[in-house]
């Protein structure tokens, strides 16, 4: 019978990662320590620690400076021997990779700092960001290549593309499985897979046609060690009305025999009878086409109520899911749903989120608008009815919504946000998401980032609509007193601002199933009641506010918390 062993690794809390070298050694990068910690609060160092040592006495055997976002080491059993890769993320989007052993990094992958890659066995498969020339060879940005890993650490550099990206067909995730290389992409937003086999020639290419070709679908190895893989994949497909199923599909087998077997499916947690799902496009301010998908009752009255939403950051794709709270709470009672890919995103490859980065941040807020206004040019709905939701970086946009576009929306959901953007980098993690927002101390940045940052833009006499502002005290990356300053502001302004802030929860909206169900009843019974989608709930904003308990009036003092 197996049985835990005695004395196992023990951290006390602390950001970083682990990795198994053997039954007696991790890899350890962590923050744990005296000035372990970077800038943004991430792993400085990585530490070989052994069973039964303390973690803050072993000693490292790679690190970075203060200023990096962080470092990370994993270990590699798919060649000959044991490889150690070690990375240092000076930027959020920006690696510089290492290979080496026991003893630390060796040498140093000439790669850009900014491309993805994956090794197994003795191949490299490589994803640039931008346009790589190398060989003599210009790679596009989101195209995937692959070489010889020896024959790139000899010098060589003629690479083999097995993927060209297009205007709307762009690279989402590659992997290795039992030496094959198995690459996920969209094609106007649907998703398709193909797998790539190495031979003594050339790579043979299996279209894996068999697979989910809607919605969204995930694919990742059976096995947790790339190591140990055999060809199995597991699937998660789902789409607005259909929950998600689990399946196992073997890619070893032939393609008349590689149908999926179902695992598990998750029950229908909402009635979808009647409803239909739809793809838009809107027209943004610079006349780029942004899609959304909307999800609601076939025909309508022109006075829909909406519920929109939307991210638009770090390269995030937002894809079609099955969302049991809100088809329970909007969908199921008539109402409809809207999701927007704005720019900011990975719908559509680096470029589109290149296109809603830094400067182009306040673009992405742009798109969000258009797609509020192509609900009513299309006659949906009408202004007062939308509602919009977003948190983290999409509780930025919700923000800039309110102070920037109020005429386009009937409430506001703003969860976990980021709203203070000149003292974002001096609050927790802040200073890692540089890359993303730009660095407010720098003259150049502060131009544009003032343009976004919704604390200094809210002003009085404006016709601000309902606005429900929520955080949680033990969010360990947006500082809470972003939320809390903004509230202050508003209700000092004598606007209707609500505030919540949970006391547990982190980055998120509860920490248990319960604290969510009360998150999430919250915010859209606020929204639902501020547009006027009553269904026998409260009457007013206010009334479903103070039912909960934890309205508060929020004062100055709040904005000192984070001073």
């Amino acid at each position: 019978s197996l049985s835990f062993v005695a004395d196992g690794f023990n951290l006390p809390e602390a950001k970083g990662y682990v990795n198994w070298l053997d039954p007696d050694t991790l890899l350890l990068s962590s923050a744990l320590g005296n000035g372990m910690a970077t800038r943004s609060g991430y792993a400085r160092t990585v530490r070989l620690w052994k069973r039964d040592a303390d973690p803050l006495t072993t000693p490292a055997i790679f690190e970075a400076g203060f200023e990096s976002f962080q470092v990370s080491g994993h270990s590699d059993r798919t060649g000959r021997s044991e490889r150690l890769w070690f990375i240092e993320q000076p930027a959020f989007f920006e690696k510089i990779s290492w290979i080496g052993d026991r003893s630390g990094p060796r040498r140093q992958i000439d790669l850009p700092r900014d491309a993805s890659w994956r090794v197994f066995g003795g191949w490299l498969a490589v994803r640039p960001r931008k346009p790589w020339t190398v060989g003599g060879t210009t790679h596009p940005a989101d195209a995937l290549i692959v070489i010889s890993l020896s024959s790139f650490l000899a010098g060589g550099r003629r690479f083999e593309t097995l993927f060209q990206p297009g205007e709307r067909r762009s690279m989402q995730s590659f992997f290795w499985n039992d030496g094959k290389l198995i690459i996920s992409y969209l094609v106007n937003l649907a998703p398709r897979f193909e797998m790539f086999t190495p031979g003594h020639q050339e790579w043979t290419r299996r279209v894996l046609n068999t697979l989910p070709a809607e919605g969204t679908v995930d694919v990742w190895s059976f096995d947790a060690a790339v190591h140990e893989t055999n060809g199995e994949v597991l699937i998660c497909a789902q789409d607005p009305i259909t929950p998600p199923q689990l399946l196992l599909f073997d890619l070893n087998a032939a393609p008349s025999l590689s149908a999926s077997a179902i695992l598990k499916r998750s029950p229908e947690n909402f009635d979808a009878s009647g409803l239909v799902v739809t793809r838009h496009e809107a027209v943004s301010i610079d006349h780029e086409l942004i899609p959304y998908t909307q999800v609601g009752p076939a025909n309508g009255n022109g006075d829909a109520p909406i519920h929109l939403s939307a991210y638009g950051g770090f390269g995030v794709s937002l894809l079609p899911y099955y969302n049991s709270p809100l088809g329970k709470l909007w969908l199921e009672r008539g109402g409809t749903c809207v999701e927007a890919n704005i720019r900011g995103g990975g719908e559509f490859g680096t470029r589109w989120h290149e296109a809603g980065r830094r400067e182009g941040k306040r673009l992405a807020h742009d798109d969000f608008a258009a797609v509020a206004a192509d609900l009513v040019r299309r006659g949906i709905t009408l202004p007062r009815r939308i509602a919009a939701e977003g948190g983290s970086n999409g509780g930025l946009l919700i923000a800039n919504m309110l102070t920037r576009y109020p005429e386009h929306f009937g409430a506001l959901f703003c969860t976990a946000p980021l709203i203070d953007m000149h003292r974002y980098t001096k609050l927790l993690a802040g200073a890692s998401w540089i890359d993303e927002y730009g660095d407010p101390d720098k003259v150049h940045d502060w131009a544009f980032l003032k343009e976004i940052s919704a604390y200094h833009a809210a002003a009085p006499g404006q016709p601000y609509p309902p606005i429900l502002i929520a955080t949680t005290k033990r969010d360990d990356r947006v500082h809470p007193g972003h939320a809390r300053k903004m509230a202050a502001k508003l209700q000092a302004l004598g606007y209707p601002a609500y505030f919540y802030e949970a006391s547990a929860g982190g980055h998120g909206c509860g920490e248990d199933n319960r604290e969510q169900a009360a998150f999430i009843s919250l915010g859209t019974n606020f929204l639902r009641s501020a547009i006027g989608f009553n269904d026998h709930l409260p009457e007013t904003a206010e009334r479903v506010a103070t039912q909960v308990g934890h309205l508060r009036s929020i004062n100055n003092s709040f904005e000192q918390e984070t001073k």
